[in-house]
């Protein structure tokens, strides 16, 4: 591999030997280390090669990379063409094999885009309405600061001490079928952080709901709590959107600023003092998220943890995941960031959903807890395929 382009690799085979902490309240009670960690067994093959993009201007040497890329998905619109967000500025499409820049994001937003803090600062996800190959409608995230916190107002309530915004954009391709994009675009949502961390993770369409299907065309997002639950119940505060899963409806009106539409079929829709916007609550950093077409086309969340525990949920509307009150399934102690405690006896009366599954971070012996090890949940799915038929339906 040349110095100056990264490899992108696939997985081709996931959990092949995996023991995973399926989570139950009675089983945490019985300790306070966090669940258990697994073992792993992966294959990948080196996919593709993108193009080597320059990182900003910065002394953290964690966001100095090339290629800052973090997700590959397939354009809904039969061609078999793949797209790659990278958090420098550009995303990418791939076709037959060879990827080439389809839209400059950063440039477009420039001055105000913002990459230099923040681990997922830039622009962070895209994702395409389920109807892009009629009306070429897309939408992406990417972080905006500098100038834009003063000239530039959130539509929903914002944190204290702004740092950064997070922005959702709708692009218009002129032709769905182009290489490049042509064609227009206009601002959807934004929402404000008081930190540079755990912003607006990803947003996406639910593949499972079809035309005439209540959930069909409702864009969710995930947006995390900006640094802030450590030490604020922000996550547990349904008038403000940090810490949440929202869905909206990109091509309504009625939510703040006209731009987008609010669902009735949201939980929270006219319960006084909370947003409409909210789908479920009470989260950290929400980074990635899928669908399991079988079993009621449940929607499945990564969810990063603090110290402790690597989380995965099963997300259904009103549910409360329980930060920064619940770190995975353990009780979480802002005064004792580092050791989680067994839930209480009483805890149904809170009405938290747990984890269907989480894993600790297996750190180094001796290393500090309130250090960063680079162990996180990033993804995952449910497989269905036929081509390694011991992992169908894991």
């Amino acid at each position: 591999m040349s110095k100056g382009r990264v490899g992108l690799l696939i997985l081709l085979a996931v959990l092949v030997a995996v023991t995973v902490a399926v989570v139950s309240v009675r089983q945490d009670r019985a300790g306070t280390d966090g669940p258990s960690g697994a073992d792993l067994a992966l294959t990948l093959q080196e996919f593709v090669t993108m193009p080597r993009s320059d990182p900003p201007p910065t002394d953290d040497p964690r966001v100095q990379r090339w290629a800052r890329i973090n997700f590959l998905g397939e354009v809904p619109d039969r061609s078999g063409r793949l797209f790659v967000p990278d958090l420098n500025g550009k995303m990418y499409l791939i076709e037959h094999g060879m990827p080439h820049e389809y839209l400059d994001v950063g440039t477009t937003f420039s001055p105000d885009f913002w990459t230099r803090d923040g681990l997922g600062s830039g622009f962070g996800f895209v994702t395409f309405h389920p109807e892009f190959a009629k009306n070429g409608k897309f939408y992406t995230v990417h972080t905006e600061a500098g100038g834009a916190l003063a000239t530039k107002t959130p539509h929903l309530p914002a944190q204290d001490r702004t740092l950064v915004q997070g922005v959702v954009t709708e692009w218009t391709a002129a032709d769905p079928s182009a290489s490049t994009f042509r064609g227009i675009h206009r601002e959807v949502l934004r929402l404000a952080f008081g930190g540079y961390l755990h912003g607006i993770q990803q947003i996406g369409f639910n593949p499972t709901a079809k035309p005439g299907n209540n959930d069909y065309g409702l864009l969710y997002i995930s947006a995390g709590d900006g640094g802030g639950g450590v030490d604020s119940d922000d996550p547990q505060k349904l008038g403000i959107p940090q810490g949440k899963i929202l869905r909206i409806d990109p091509l309504g009106m009625n939510g703040s600023g006209g731009g987008y539409g609010i669902p009735p079929t949201n939980p929270f829709v006219g319960k006084p003092g909370a947003l409409a916007e909210i789908y479920a609550y009470g989260l950290r950093d929400p980074y990635r998220f899928s669908w399991d077409p079988t079993a009621g086309n449940r929607l499945l969340l990564g969810s990063m943890g603090e110290h402790n525990v690597e989380s995965i949920y099963e997300v259904r509307a009103g549910d409360n995941f329980g930060w920064s009150k619940r770190e995975g399934p353990f009780v979480f102690n802002q005064q004792d960031r580092c050791h989680p405690s067994p839930l209480p006896e009483n805890d149904e009366q809170y009405g938290y959903t747990y984890p269907v599954a989480a894993y600790q971070h297996n750190p180094p012996p001796g290393w500090p807890c309130d250090k960063d090890i680079g162990h996180a949940v990033i993804g995952g799915f449910v497989y269905h395929g036929d081509s390694v038929p011991d992992l169908r339906g894991k």
